[in-house]
């Protein structure tokens, strides 16, 4: 099998359609840009602005897939120090994220004189303290830079994974590979009956449990060759949409479906592309779009912020002009996103710091 079919590219394409949708839906909300080219397609911007944050559900539904490959890919938890592999996980995270903020900071010290209103109000020590550990939410601190509250998230939700096949090894080491993918199926149904009802929690894993724990589950379901599962799976969602209907669950829901069925091609020698001059083509690109997908994801605000001060500065007549600012702003982005991820992002993922007392995982 070559690189191309090897690599799941499935999921490149997966997390590269959402980081873009998350770049545009940002760009139609904030700036003079989005409101020039508000004029000229409204139609077109309020979608972005409406469903284009929705695509955060397919982050959620690929992180839980990720990280159940990485901490139990066959069910049971194979580390024997999940605290080190936490705090791993939060240096993965938070470093990048950090030098986002950074970024982002001086973007905004930069454009304040004409965009007030998209800056922070005051920085404080504190403040920037809260955000490189990951608690500003949770803490009630401003956050620094669209988007922070998600990684904050994220770490939650993998300590919550990782503290649930914990506690089924705990329970009975012998049927911990069973037991922890029930937990998790129980905790997907708590979120989605319970939690996710529930809007004063949403700085808490729990409320995005749901989504995150279905790609958890769709990633053991791909061991076992029959659907009967996910099947029942699939059922208790739908249960819970008839219960409440919540377009996001509903949206994570099909991503989570189609991940499995893109999933189950995959092991059994269907890859997404299969073999030809198409494939040889295609690869490379989805494995880089998936690739920078969070360092498009953390360094796209800082370069919106400068076009946006740039268009409003050069106070353009136009309406066409806001539509050629915008696509100017996606692009400088996606470019952004290039030099990040290879002096920031994987220099950051290569460093192994551990704290006092903490073996490595």
């Amino acid at each position: 099998m070559n690189s191309s079919s090897s690599r799941w590219l499935h999921l490149d394409l997966l997390k590269a359609l959402a980081a873009q949708a998350i770049v545009l839906h940002h760009l139609a909300a904030y700036g003079p840009i989005a409101d020039t080219v508000q004029t000229l397609l409204p139609g077109l911007m309020d979608w972005l602005y409406e469903y284009g944050r929705m695509a955060v559900q397919v982050f959620l539904v690929i992180g839980g897939f990720l990280c159940a490959r990485g901490l139990a890919p066959a069910g049971q938890l194979r580390t024997a120090n999940p605290l080190a592999l936490l705090w791993q996980r939060h240096l993965r995270l938070a470093l990048p994220f950090m030098a986002a903020v950074l970024l982002t900071l001086a973007c905004s010290a930069l454009v304040a004189p004409w965009l007030p209103e998209l800056v922070p109000e005051s920085v404080g020590l504190g403040q920037v303290l809260a955000h490189a550990l990951l608690l500003h939410g949770v803490l009630g601190q401003e956050s620094l830079t669209v988007g922070a509250w998600y990684v904050a998230i994220d770490l939650q939700l993998f300590a919550l994974l990782l503290g649930l096949l914990w506690l089924a090894g705990r329970l009975d080491p012998a049927a911990a590979r069973r037991i922890g993918p029930l937990l998790v199926l129980a905790m997907v149904m708590a979120s989605l009956w319970v939690f996710n009802l529930m809007p004063e929690l949403d700085m808490w894993a729990p409320y995005f449990f749901g989504s995150y724990g279905l790609g958890a589950l769709v990633y053991w379901q791909g061991l076992n060759p029959r659907w009967r599962p996910a099947l029942l799976v699939g059922a208790l969602v739908l249960a819970a949409l008839a219960f409440d209907f919540r377009e996001r669950i509903a949206l994570a829901l099909a991503t989570a479906l189609l991940l499995a069925w893109l999933q189950h091609r995959h092991v059994r020698g269907r890859p997404l592309l299969a073999e030809g001059s198409a494939a040889r083509g295609l690869a490379p690109v989805l494995a880089h779009a998936g690739t920078h997908a969070y360092a498009l994801f953390l360094v796209h605000f800082p370069v919106c912020l400068l076009v946006n001060a740039l268009f409003d500065h050069a106070d353009p007549e136009h309406p066409y002009s806001g539509l050629v600012a915008m696509g100017a702003a996606w692009l400088l982005s996606n470019m952004a996103a290039l030099l990040f991820y290879r002096w920031i992002e994987a220099p950051a993922g290569r460093l192994r710091l551990a704290l006092p007392g903490l073996r490595r995982a």
